[in-house]
């Protein structure tokens, strides 16, 4: 067996079925109805299931909740009274940076509330609840930016080696790290490029700074700080000293 086709049989291994998870969102839907009432837009799939990222064993929701500009709540306020709504219908719901998360079923589910910043267009002012501050997204864009990058199986694999180390690094940032260290790359062979990113990950990767595609006062380098970028880098490191492609992803 090629490495090529061991590697694209650990990606068939992990390919994710959404239906259990689409479930547990639609049950939950109703909730989420009554506490934004009529400034409710629209519910969309931001994260890994939307881009095509997704996989079995890190199996979760990103659901973005698209509210009206005439929303006359503070982000601040719209972020906490959606907790408690959560809260409130009888979820273990937690505060993160900008979502709520609720883990059901085995699965992971982050709702993540945004204002619409006119009636126009598809950009959203989003509560960071850590800094106690705002930021502006626009989750379309992103979907659009990871999903037509042609670096889908690379971002999956990069995602299941992550996983399987339990290694902190949020899937935006590692999403954009992958384009990055490919940007450019012609090969077709997904063991060169995989190789490629774990090298790129162990040497140039601490010290690169990735802004966010739909605000450019946004830098997603920043969700880690020196420490927790070194954690990566000398995990990655360590799996380029492995002989074979069983040790470092299976």
């Amino acid at each position: 067996m090629t490495a090529d086709e061991y590697l694209s049989q650990v990606l068939v291994k992990y390919t994710v079925t959404t239906a259990g998870v689409e479930a547990q969102v639609n049950a939950m839907w109703p909730v989420v109805q009554k506490w934004a009432g009529s400034y409710l837009m629209e519910g969309i799939y931001s994260g890994s299931m939307q881009k095509g990222t997704a996989i079995s064993i890190s199996t979760d929701a990103d659901v973005f909740i698209s509210l009206s500009s005439t929303m006359p709540d503070s982000l601040a306020d719209i972020y906490s009274s959606l907790y408690n709504a959560l809260v409130g219908a009888g979820y273990n719901a937690i505060k993160q940076n900008v979502s709520i998360g609720v883990t059901i079923g085995g699965y992971k589910i982050d709702f993540v509330p945004g204002k619409r910043q006119s009636a126009q267009g598809y950009d959203h002012s989003l509560y960071r609840y850590r800094a106690k501050t705002w930021t502006k997204t626009n989750v379309k864009t992103h979907v659009s930016h990871v999903s037509g990058s042609g670096r889908i199986r690379e971002i999956r694999l990069t995602k299941i080696w992550r996983t399987l180390r339990n290694i902190d690094f949020p899937s935006f940032y590692l999403e954009l790290a992958v384009i990055d260290c490919l940007s450019g790359s012609s090969s077709l062979s997904l063991s060169d490029n995989f190789w490629k990113v774990l090298e790129f990950i162990s040497t140039t990767f601490p010290n690169r700074s990735y802004i966010d595609p739909a605000n450019t006062n946004n830098v997603i380098s920043d969700d880690l700080n020196a420490s927790e970028r070194l954690n990566i880098k000398n995990a990655a490191y360590s799996s380029r000293q492995e002989k074979l492609w069983e040790q470092i992803v299976w």
